[in-house]
Order: structure tokens, then sequence, then C-alpha cells
């Protein structure tokens, strides 16, 4: 992300990255599941003839509970007919209208589809048997003018087994937090265009990392289910909170909307087109190995505002787009964690240990996760860094096509044009070696796939000794230290994406 930077200091006023969006699931366990479920009905002495009066009377308790709650509160409760409707435009709609700064909005209310439980009666052995099913219920949607977060919404699905949604945003929270402490910023919808202390707004921001989440989770738990109090004897211990969808975005801050548009249609051509696969697991932390059977795609979608480009990479994504038209906005959404990984305790053969284990949707990873979306937002700015270079390609060529001497021997020119270099140049740039490096036999078996015979190998192994010796004699590429790996510098990412550029450039947009 530096070179990024670097490359266009005079356009940008700053960076801010953290969270965005934030959507949080509570999850009853006792409830979650079908042997748990069963297990709690047969403790409250319930039978499955009698389920669905049980059920119906727990669902009648959480609507007349979200009633007295608006009622004593002066607030209405509304129902929304289509759940395609945006329920956030009509509780800003009615918060404006009725100048409220804190506290309840409104409770509205809509059926959507849900995950519950079902009776069946099982042939084979004549029983009634809990299966779980899709149907769909009432939700209640309980908006409030947090002092912290601002519009914010708790979703409750009033059906067994009773999951709660909580939905925050990031961005308002710093609007917030700078609004008390005298900071002078300019917002616009879900962005920020200037901060006037940048280095304090990113240390206010990464607080959310390290909050009680559980603590503020479970108060506004409390808040709308009256099943959670101890008195009712139905001893649910309260809800186990998860990230269920955690938007991290990196906002490069442009001077002036017109610094943007000068460089953002390149940007999108560059990230369509040259952007492989590879590239994209890389991205996201991902290694290629041949295993891999997933679905990676690209697509381009042209909103009012401008164009956004979006990768997927199974089911999380990362992309870009121009927010009111100075902001460069990468976002990297993370839907399912356990593609990744955290370093945390685990168990190996009965002793406990510290071992990479796959990153849970619990918030007890949330830090993690940040660390692993900052990481793909920088390497994709990284990768666009070689984009809208004022420098002509002469610059760049020249000095790698004179001789040099390193350590008293002297190295030859590199041909940046021709088929052999250029094969070389698209090895060491592949996305897969972007985040760990690549080794000797890594370029080798890339150079030299054919090269099985002993003879035939040995010749291949000393070729790509050579290749390597002279990359690192022009600066290309380095070596990490006490290991076999070899990463490309900056100065080799410029000069073999130039050189590759201009290579497959179309000759008739030369002639033009």
């Amino acid at each position: 992300m530096e070179r990024f930077l670097e490359r266009h200091a005079d356009h940008v006023l700053g960076v801010l990255c953290g969270f965005d969006r934030l959507l949080f699931r509570g999850t009853l366990r006792r409830l979650s599941y079908v042997s748990g479920l069963e297990c709690f009905l047969s403790r409250h002495k319930v039978l499955f003839k009698d389920f669905g009066a049980w059920a119906e009377r727990m669902s009648q308790r959480l609507k007349e509970h979200a009633h007295r709650i608006a009622k004593e509160q002066g607030r209405p409760v509304r129902y929304v007919a289509s759940s395609t409707s945006s329920k956030e435009e009509l509780a800003q709609e009615i918060m404006q209208r009725d100048q409220i700064t804190q506290g309840l909005v409104c409770v509205l209310t809509c059926v959507e589809p849900c995950q519950t439980y079902n009776l069946r009666r099982d042939r084979q052995s004549k029983r009634l048997q809990l299966v779980p099913g899709q149907r769909k219920c009432l939700h209640l949607y309980f908006y409030y003018v947090d002092r912290e977060f601002g519009l914010m919404h708790v979703r409750l699905q009033t059906w067994l087994p009773f999951t709660l949604d909580v939905c925050l945003n990031g961005r308002e929270y710093l609007a917030r937090r700078m609004q008390r402490a005298g900071m002078g910023y300019q917002q616009r919808e879900n962005c920020f265009t200037r901060i006037d202390d940048l280095p304090r707004a990113q240390q206010m921001l990464d607080d959310l990392l390290h909050r009680k989440w559980h603590r503020f989770l479970d108060r506004l738990a409390q808040r709308v289910n009256p099943w959670l109090d101890a008195h009712n004897g139905l001893d649910l211990e309260g809800y186990y909170w998860t990230l269920r969808q955690g938007e991290v975005a990196t906002d490069v801050m442009f001077r002036s909307p017109q610094d943007l548009q000068d460089i953002y249609p390149a940007l999108v051509q560059h990230a369509l087109t040259q952007f492989s696969c590879q590239d994209v697991l890389r991205f996201l932390g991902r290694r290629t190995k041949g295993n891999f059977s997933g679905e990676i795609s690209s697509d381009l979608q042209s909103r009012p505002e401008g164009l956004r480009v979006k990768h997927w990479v199974e089911e999380n994504s990362i992309k870009m787009y121009d927010k009111q038209g100075s902001v460069l906005r990468i976002e990297t959404t993370i839907n399912n964690p356990r593609r990744f990984r955290v370093y945390r305790e685990a168990t190996r053969q009965g002793e406990s240990c510290l071992a990479w284990q796959p990153l849970r949707k619990g918030i007890a990873d949330l830090a993690r996760r940040v660390e692993i979306s900052r990481a793909a937002n920088e390497r994709y700015l990284e990768a666009l860094s070689v984009v809208g270079r004022p420098a002509p390609t002469s610059n760049v060529l020249d000095p790698v096509s004179r001789r040099v001497v390193r350590a008293g021997r002297p190295y030859r020119a590199l041909r940046p044009l021709t088929p052999e270099e250029a094969a070389v140049f698209r090895s060491v740039l592949r996305g897969e070696h972007l985040v760990q490096g690549f080794r000797h036999v890594d370029l080798r078996q890339d150079l030299f796939p054919t090269a099985t015979e002993e003879h035939v190998r040995r010749q291949a192994a000393g070729r790509t000794t050579r290749w390597l010796r002279l990359l690192r004699a022009h600066g290309l590429i380095k070596k990490v230290p006490r290991t076999h790996y070899y990463r490309v510098t900056d100065k080799g990412h410029h000069t073999m994406s130039t050189a590759l550029r201009l290579r497959d450039l179309d000759i008739t947009a030369l002639a033009a």
C-alpha cells in the first residue's frame, strides 16, 4: 500500500481503515440444534404433541413484549408488508420526523424466511420427530439511536430458536467519537472525505477491536427478549455471539473528485484485465493448491455514482469502488471465516499447545479477522500501484537494460521485452508468490515443467540459479534472510509489470 500512496502522494489526504458495517448474530445454543431442543423440551415437560401450542405461546410473549416497550416509550409499531422494503429508510424517516436523538425510534414488524424446526411423523417408528426446516415467521426490528453507534437495529426472530441479529455501523461510531472530541471532519453518507487528525481517528476506530462486545450485545438482547429473564425459569444462559458479517474498508481520501476520477478508470481496467484467479486468491491470503475446487469470479457493476469491481473467492470477497467522488474504497467482506487460520491454543495428543486453527465465527477472533482483511486491502492497493505512473517507460526499463557489476562480478543487461525474459517475469509475479514469496524449486518447475529426467533437471536447476542471480543483481528480487524464499522488490514489481504491460499492449493503441 505504501507504493500506491507514494505514487499519488500529491493527490491523497490520507487513509482510514476499519469496520464499515458489523452484523452480529446471537444464538441460543440450547435451542440451536435438534438434540438440544429435545433435551430442553424434556426438561420442561413439553410433549411433541403440545409443541405447536407451546411454541406459539413463546412467540406471542415476544410480540407482546415488543408492543409494551413501544407503548411505554411512546414509539410507533409499524408493519412492513414486503421483506424487500428498506426498513432503514422508514426508520430514518420516523427519526427525522419525530427528532429522535437517543433511544428507541420505532418497532417494525415483517414476515420473513427463517430457519426453525418442524414436526414430522416417522413412518417406520410411527412417532413424531423434530427436524430442522425453513418457514416464514414474524420478525421484530427494534431501531435505536445509540449514543455511540447512532442509528442501529436489533432483529429478533419470533419463532424458535429466537435468533437475534444486531447491525451496527463503524463509520457512524467514529463520527460520533470525533464529534465529542471536537475534531474537524467532513462526512458524506457512510464515508469521510476529510479528517483533520487522521492518526487519532484511526486509533478511535481501532478501539472497536478491543471492545467487550459480549456485554454490549447481551444488554441489547435482554432488552428485547423477555425469555432471557432468570425469573422465567427457562435457564437459556444467554446468547452466543458470532460476527456473521464484518466489512473492513480501507478508504483512500483524495484531495478532490477530479484527482480520483483521473486515475479511477485505469484502476478499474487494470483490476479486470490484469488480476488473475491466482492474484485474487493471494489478495485474500489463500494459497493456490491443486485440490482447490472453489469458485473464483470477478464482476463489474455500474452504479449511479460510479463503477464497482468485485472479486469473489467462494463465500468471501474483496471489492473496489469510488465513494462520494473523492474516496477510493477497498473493502474485504468475510462471510465464511473458516477459510482462514488463527494462531491460538489447541490440543495435540492430549497436550495443550499453540497451533494454527480455523478462524472461528465467534467474536473471540474478531481482531484476527480485521488483521486478515486489512492485509487483503493493502495487497490489493499494492497491486494497483503500477497504475497511473506518469513517467515514460524508458525511465523504468533503461536502468535494467544496462550491464551491472555486483560484488565484483559483472552481470549482463536484461532484455525486458523478449519472450524468454517475459516468461521469467510472469512466473516471478504470479499471485501465489505475493504473500510468502517463491523458492528456487517453484521457479524451476514453472519455467521448465517438462524437465523430469535427472540430467535435464540438473540443467534446468542451473539455469534457474543463474536467473535468480541475474534478477538479484538488478535489484528486482531479494532473498528472505534465513529462508529459501525470494520476494519481489518494489523496483521489481514496477519494472517487470511495466515490461509485461508494454509487451501485451495492442499496437493499435500505440498507433492511436
